[in-house]
Formats: C-alpha cells, sequence, structure tokens
C-alpha cells in the first residue's frame, strides 16, 4: 500500500516512469569502486576472484548497494530465506507484486520499467531472476499492460556475454515496452568478470553505435541518459 500510494504522489507531481529492480538483499555488486585505467580516470569493476572471497556473512561490507544498516544477523537470515526462497519463489513474489501496483501505475498514467539485474545472475547464491530475454518475456507476460515496462540497461544485461543486446533492444522497442534506457559500456573478461568503461564502442564490449541506430530508426522516444561511465 505504501508503494501504491508512491506512485499516486509520484504521477500527481508529473512523473511518468518509475524504475525500480527486483534485486533481493543486495543491489548492484562490484568489487572494486576505483580502478585506474590507463588515462588516469577510474571506474567501477566486478572481478569474480574478489567476489569468490567475500562472504557477505563473514565479513563488514562497505560496497554501494549493501545496506550498512543490516547486521550479520540479519544478512545471514536474509540470505538463507532468499536461498530457500529460490527462483520459482522469487518469480511468485513478483506475480504478487505486479499484480498489486500495475493496477494503480495504469490509472496514474505511469510506466513501471523494472532494471535488469546487475549483474544478470545469481550472487553469493542467492536467486536473481531479470537476466536474460527469456526471463524478461517471462516477467512481461506476468501482467500484461502498458504500465508493466522495462528499463533496460545495456551494462547490466550486457555483462553476459549470451544477451544479444541489440537484438534485445530492437524486440523490446518495437513491442512498446520500453520505458527507460540505461545506456552504458561494459568490457567483459574472459572469466566473466567485467569493467565498466568509457561510452565509446571501442572501450568495451558493447556496439554503442549500433545501439543509438537501432533506436532511432525505431522512433524510441522514452527516456535516456548515459549510465555510469568514469571519475575523470
Amino acid at each position: 500500500e505504501n508503494y501504491c500510494e508512491n506512485i499516486r504522489r509520484c504521477a500527481k507531481y508529473g512523473i511518468k516512469c518509475i524504475t525500480y529492480n527486483f534485486m533481493p538483499v543486495f543491489d548492484w555488486t562490484r568489487t572494486q569502486l576505483d580502478k585506474e585505467a590507463p588515462d588516469g580516470s577510474t571506474s567501477l569493476v566486478m572481478y569474480k576472484n574478489q567476489l569468490e572471497e567475500i562472504d557477505p556473512a563473514r565479513d563488514n561490507l562497505s560496497l554501494p548497494g549493501w545496506d550498512s544498516s543490516y547486521t550479520r544477523e540479519e544478512i545471514t537470515r536474509l540470505m538463507a530465506e532468499y536461498k530457500a526462497l529460490g527462483n520459482e519463489g522469487l518469480w511468485e513474489n513478483l506475480k504478487y507484486f505486479l499484480g498489486k501496483i500495475i493496477p494503480v501505475a495504469e490509472s496514474c498514467r505511469v510506466k513501471m520499467a523494472i532494471h535488469p539485474d546487475d549483474p544478470p545472475y545469481s550472487v553469493f547464491g542467492i536467486p536473481r531472476i531479470i537476466t536474460c530475454e527469456e526471463n524478461i518475456d517471462r516477467m512481461l507476460n506476468l501482467y500484461v499492460s502498458p504500465s508493466n515496462c522495462l528499463c533496460f540497461c545495456t551494462g547490466s544485461l550486457g555483462c553476459a556475454n549470451s544477451n544479444n543486446i541489440p537484438k534485445m533492444i530492437e524486440k523490446y522497442v518495437q513491442a512498446g515496452k520500453i520505458a527507460f534506457m540505461h545506456i552504458r559500456n561494459v568490457k567483459n573478461l574472459p572469466d566473466g568478470s567485467f569493467e565498466e568503461t568509457a561510452h565509446l564502442s571501442s572501450c568495451g564490449s558493447m556496439d554503442m553505435f549500433e545501439i543509438g541506430k537501432i533506436l532511432v530508426e525505431n522512433s524510441y522516444d522514452g527516456y535516456v541518459r548515459p549510465d555510469h561511465g568514469r571519475m575523470i
């Protein structure tokens, strides 16, 4: 009910698109916030070997998106609960959530834009479900509505090589399901790690020109932002 009321209040003041995510316990996950590039700038990275050394129930965590108000006991309990819930349990939670909020969003003419999981795979054994084309299709079909949309983040989905980013953008923009574009470049490494980079195609693994071209050719008129980038 609080969430529904927030949608109404946002709409009252002209908000047309609300972006949210459905990542339990931990938000976007990186292992280093200040990786230095040859030009002296710094960016966020996620190295799998570093991630494997982290134990949320043991370590004092100070990474972004990790609620510092959690005690060790709370993190341990939450992780156990979501591991027991599993992917299908999380899908049931999302179905319930959408069933409550989307009718309110429709009545307010607001588009709810779910952000992909970042990274788009399980972290610390906790389920993540907004990870790929198949799962995005499943999410959109949980509640078919003009208000049930995507925030398409090229960096979040793009750090999994199995995701064909240009193909997915073309599919969802033609279906009218992208309400917000987060355009970010990442450099994918052979072991599944990734580094956030400058936005030029030549700086990472994303074809940024092709992404922009698809949006223009399909007359995309939703919201766009260049996403993350570097500290200069």
